[in-house]
């Protein structure tokens, strides 16, 4: 994978640079893919929905509304996104489960952890452009995420 400051050499004001300084909680600190979303406030059950289906390398962008109070991402979770070939989860919130997700094949990213669980209403939106840290995630695009940030560069279509 390219690094995230290369992208930002080569392609310069097209890429945009997330401001919210995420934490990696994953196996894989580096990670890429194109982007899927969920839009929810502290209820991950649309997270799991959409964890549990076929990543085929995407990365799902998790907008929790910046939540601390809640985990929208555990082990049970984080293990759906390895096992059905997701990328990575970068999560505008909080994961549970710390010392068994740095152990896991995937990249995760969020803004701490918890060990609170969510709520389980269902509430919220999938395949939306969700916006945090001065930048607007849009499905489709192409997400970078290593040691120094994460990158967006948007689709070519």
């Amino acid at each position: 994978m390219t690094a995230t400051a290369d992208i930002l050499d080569e392609h310069g004001e097209a890429a945009a640079v997330c401001a919210v300084q995420l934490r990696s909680f994953g196996g894989h600190v580096t990670f890429s893919g194109p982007i899927s979303t969920v839009r929810c406030h502290e209820d991950n059950v649309l997270v799991k929905r959409r964890l549990g289906e076929p990543g085929a390398g995407r990365v799902l962008v998790v907008d929790g509304g910046g939540s601390r109070r809640v985990a929208l991402v555990g082990d049970m979770i984080a293990g759906l996104a390895r096992d059905n070939g997701w990328a990575g989860v970068v999560i505008n919130g909080c994961v549970r489960d710390v010392a068994v997700l740095e152990h896991m094949d995937v990249g995760i990213a969020a803004l701490g952890s918890t060990p609170r669980p969510s709520g389980k209403t269902g509430e919220g939106e999938v395949d939306v452009a969700v916006s945090f840290g001065d930048i607007s995630f849009q499905p489709g695009d192409t997400l970078y995420a290593d040691a120094d940030g994460i990158v967006v560069l948007a689709s070519a279509s």
